[in-house]
């Protein structure tokens, strides 16, 4: 390998997204596979203690499955929403009551939403107090912040979409925390709302964030989180339960 290659596969950042060496051995080609999501999406082996309830209380899998809830029920709801003023506010009319079961629908999306904020963040702490932020983590643990500030996000982009009084309103104390910030505010402020004021040009742009661009970050993301897990060898035991646990099942 050349020096410039070596430079570049021979830091911590390399090593903290890649466990194996260059392809250049018996050794590191079966690793590349092993690393590989599409050619060994499992790892190795799983250890009984990493799988237990007290180890991470399902809160990934409760999350994931908050996800697909939401996927779920928002395409319904996409059946019954045209993203316009005023036709926005009397489709939220028509699903409370005219659409079959649309409070329901409604419902069950808004309450998936916010348990999906809660249960990431609940993901988080037990993540950071359990230790497995540490290295060689860390790369993990970054794009599993990112997933959390996408999920706030995918969460405050649905607030505009009902065009009530509470959505307009808490988009507008949001529009002008971020027209706050400095030297960058208001170009974001004016990306966000399409322009100075909050009407149908921020109805649109926060529709099309929340039901395309979000969520397939998201979905690119998740896959990332998960793939990195499991070629770090699985949830993350501490060193003292990694000596009692005996080995792992297949």
């Amino acid at each position: 390998m050349s020096a410039l290659g070596r430079l570049l596969t021979g830091n911590r950042v390399w090593r903290s997204i890649v466990r194996h060496g260059f392809p250049d051995s018996n050794r590191n080609r079966a690793l590349a596979v092993f690393s590989n999501l599409f050619l060994h999406v499992h790892p190795v082996k799983v250890r009984l203690r990493a799988i237990a309830f007290s180890r991470t209380f399902f809160l990934g899998g409760l999350a994931a499955a908050c996800f697909l809830i939401l996927t779920i029920t928002g395409v319904l709801l996409m059946l019954y929403y045209r993203p316009s003023v005023p036709e926005a506010y009397d489709d939220m009319k028509d699903l409370e009551f005219v659409v079959s079961s649309g409070v329901f629908l409604r419902n069950l999306h808004r309450w998936s939403a916010h348990a999906m904020v809660a249960i990431v963040f609940l993901h988080m702490v037990r993540v950071f107090f359990a230790g497995a932020y540490r290295p060689p983590r860390e790369f993990n643990w970054v794009i599993g912040v990112v997933l959390f500030v996408t999920t706030i996000l995918l969460s405050y982009t649905g607030y505009l979409l009902p065009w009530d009084q509470l959505a307009y309103w808490g988009v507008t104390v949001g529009a002008n925390m971020a027209g706050a910030t400095p030297w960058i505010g208001e170009d974001t402020r004016f990306l966000l709302l399409g322009g100075t004021e909050i009407g149908e040009p921020a109805l649109l742009r926060f529709y099309v964030l929340h039901c395309v661009i979000l969520p397939a970050v998201l979905v690119v993301l998740v896959a990332i989180h998960i793939w990195r897990v499991r070629k770090d060898g699985g949830i993350y035991l501490p060193p003292l339960d990694l000596s009692r646990d005996g080995g792992g099942k297949r």
